[in-house]
């Protein structure tokens, strides 16, 4: 079977609105339109998070707990390990593709 997602097309009624596109092995991908932030989080496994279309402010604490952000363009990938606190603010509609452990919010 085949599927193909456009991804510049997708949208969703509400902020981090998803399309589930996957289960590989004990990990999701989706699919998420947002035009607002999400919220600090820490999740329990790794998270890998994609930006597709749009622009993201990531931040995200350091090792010694001090805010860092940077800002994600297209093709721009972020690898939050197990722990790492962070929160994702789109400067605009954004598409984004994200990479985790099934069960993961």
């Amino acid at each position: 079977m085949m599927q193909l997602t456009r991804a510049r097309d997708f949208t969703a009624s509400r902020a981090w609105g998803a399309k589930h596109l996957a289960s590989l092995d004990g990990v999701t991908a989706r699919l998420h339109w947002t035009d607002q932030p999400y919220h600090w989080h820490i999740n329990d496994g790794d998270e890998l998070f994609v930006v597709l279309d749009g622009v993201v402010r990531m931040h995200y604490r350091d090792a010694a707990n001090l805010e860092q952000s940077v800002e994600m363009q297209p093709g721009d990938i972020f690898f939050a390990t197990a722990g790492c606190a962070h929160v994702a603010h789109p400067q605009g509609a954004a598409r984004i593709l994200v990479l985790e452990r099934a069960g993961s919010e």
